[in-house]
């Protein structure tokens, strides 16, 4: 379920989240306002799925909130990855060359990769070269960034993902719903179609045991004859030129040890410099995550299987991915980089909470799919991300490397002024609320008049707008106080001087 780096059975699409790319009917690479206030509506009056985000997210945070009780410093441990973190980042050329060298002396191929296009060549390339047309993937978001299925199904290279959550949005075209739990969004009768159109078999009165059990069989007989697996990575440890990969369904050691080829695709700020710096961002992975002390299963490869091996891949090629983000490096969002991908700032956000994974229109949801997806894919391709929040700070409360996100997302709202990104009818709003605000008699006098003009359609306080005319879509709205409070104040004061 969690972030180690995702193909196509028969039933299923690996097209999901790629440009031209329905969902719904809805195509996903961009997010204007107006598209998302539109998915956000319809996610909002879907109660089945307002209940299925309430309680994943709710058993997520509880999880993480128990799971850090019981270490003996969890707010020092904290401080002390983001102090990994940060120094990391700030000699990460150095921190990647040293990884490269000792991958390299353990046999891996490492390969850097500019933009999701060169990565996405670089895969195909080693697939055709060992003459690949079935590759089996674990879960990974990198490869939905770079929407990596895509371009192996156009190079006729067919997919598979094979964590569970992710095959079943692969069988219905679907595109993640959440960074750790990317189904959470599909009911029980939608899973169980789903797999019987699979695997042939019939399974409407199946029980979940029942349902596991014919995934896996179905799976497992792709896992056994797939020329290559395709993983992301958690960590990359510099020092041993170990990637390490964390997950808890077991498929992803399945992918990694199976097939002849493993490629990797991580993007290149997962590194770290010693195995006591990967300690630490273990200890609060999975915590953070799911609850978990530690993730079922945590593999670590260091180059292809040796001669007396038992198992394990004969070629190992790690791609180290850019897609832009050696540009945020030493700038304002360079701080975005320190994600780990555990999911708990979305698990907590308020916004996320009520419209969901999809509305953002991106692989990338919650709090830090808002600041990351238009730095990586492009402000003006989605102007309303920077907008989806409320700026509260939990996200920025719960994150183990205690990333500011509100700050970036104020940091974004700016370039989007200064880009022109603002929607006209927004800059006349705000023009008309700064040309009130500075000056306190207009304020006085426009205020008098809104209180006379809110006369008509006031009722208990409330304002009763026409259902054609209601911004607050039923929701009661009030209005202005008979009394401003500035002349109850001041006649408070008189009254006390009397």
């Amino acid at each position: 379920m969690l972030d180690a780096d995702g193909g196509t059975c028969r039933s299923g699409r690996s097209a999901r989240s790629a440009p031209g790319v329905s969902v719904g009917g809805t195509r996903l690479m961009s997010a204007s306002i107006s598209q998302f206030r539109s998915q956000a509506d319809s996610a909002i009056n879907d109660l089945p799925l307002q209940e299925a985000i309430d309680t994943a997210t709710g058993n997520f945070w509880r999880g993480r909130e128990g799971a850090l009780e019981e270490l003996p410093d969890s707010e020092g441990l904290r401080d002390h990855f983001k102090a990994i973190r940060s120094a990391t980042l700030a000699q990460l050329d150095e921190h990647l060359e040293s990884f490269e060298s000792n991958a390299k002396a353990a046999g891996t191929h490492v390969h850097w990769a500019e933009d999701a296009a060169e990565a996405c060549r670089i895969v195909i390339d080693i697939g055709k070269t060992r003459g690949v047309t079935l590759a089996t993937k674990g879960k990974s978001m990198a490869s939905e960034e770079i929407h990596l299925g895509v371009a192996l199904e156009e190079a006729g290279i067919e997919s598979v993902e094979t964590d569970l959550g992710e095959w079943i949005i692969q069988l219905a075209g679907d595109p993640p719903f959440h960074i750790i739990a990317p189904a959470i969004h599909k009911r029980r009768d939608e899973i169980v179609t789903l797999i019987e159109n699979a695997s042939g078999e019939s399974l409407q009165s199946a029980e979940i045991e029942d349902l596991v059990a014919a995934s896996r069989r179905l799976l497992r007989s792709r896992f056994l004859s797939a020329g290559m697996g395709i993983t992301g990575g958690n960590i990359l440890v510099s020092e041993t030129g170990s990637l390490v990969l964390v997950e808890n369904e077991g498929n992803g050691r399945f992918v990694s040890a199976s097939p002849p080829v493993h490629i990797a695709l991580v993007g290149l700020e997962k590194v770290v410099p010693t195995w006591d710096d990967a300690a630490v961002w273990l200890q609060l992975l999975a915590r953070s995550s799911t609850g978990q002390p530690l993730s079922v299963y945590t593999n670590v490869v260091t180059g292809p299987r040796k001669v007396d091996d038992e198992d394990g891949p004969e070629e190992v090629h790690i791609i180290l991915l850019d897609n832009g983000r050696s540009q945020l490096l030493g700038g304002k969002y360079e701080e975005i980089l320190q994600c780990i991908r555990c999911g708990a700032c979305l698990n907590i956000c308020p916004v996320y909470r009520e419209v969901g994974g999809h509305t953002y229109r991106s692989p990338y949801s919650g709090p830090i799919g808002a600041v990351i997806t238009p730095l990586l894919m492009g402000l003006e391709e989605y102007p309303a991300l920077p907008q989806a929040s409320s700026l509260c700070g939990a996200c920025r409360d719960v994150c183990p490397a205690r990333i500011d996100l509100p700050r970036m997302l104020v940091e974004l709202r700016n370039d989007e002024v200064e880009q022109g990104l603002v929607p006209w009818s927004v800059r006349r709003a705000e023009e008309a609320a700064a040309w009130m605000l500075m000056d306190v008699d207009r304020y006085r006098r426009l205020t008098g008049l809104m209180r006379t003009a809110q006369l008509p359609v006031l009722k208990d306080g409330d304002l009763r707008m026409p259902s054609f005319l209601d911004p607050s879509k039923g929701r009661k709205l009030k209005g202005l106080a008979p009394r401003p409070f500035r002349e109850i104040w001041q006649s408070e004061l008189e009254g006390g001087d009397g």
